[in-house]
């Protein structure tokens, strides 16, 4: 077991991890102090509960987003499958070929936030 002391907001916190996680560990709390950042830029410091508290509502909002695209991307590439099997190939690799430029897409997209981030 490794212990990581990360920073959240200025303040130091230790935590335990799985050996070889700490880097991703550190980038996780290098998200969340970002994310408390741009609140305390909106609303000010209200306290570090309620920035936690909000912190965990926009990346918990964040998640279900990518769930739900996700879930979307899966029928997609489902109802491709459905077409291929039925449609007949040309239809098929054509609706395979959208929803392998839609996840593309998207990939890109998250990676261009991460990097950004």
């Amino acid at each position: 077991m490794a212990e990581v002391v990360i920073t959240i907001n200025r303040r130091d916190y230790r935590i335990n991890c799985d050996e070889g996680q700490e880097d991703r560990l550190r980038r996780l709390a290098q998200y969340i102090d970002e994310q408390i950042g741009e609140l305390i830029e909106g609303v000010g410091n209200v306290g570090d509960v309620r920035l936690f508290v909000m912190a965990s509502l926009v990346i918990a909002d964040k998640l279900f987003d990518a769930t739900a695209e996700a879930e979307r991307l899966r029928a997609r590439v489902a109802q491709a499958k459905q077409s291929s099997g039925a449609g007949g190939a040309g239809e098929g690799e054509a609706a395979m070929a959208s929803v392998v430029e839609a996840i593309a897409r998207r990939i890109d997209d998250i990676a261009a936030r991460l990097d950004a981030a």
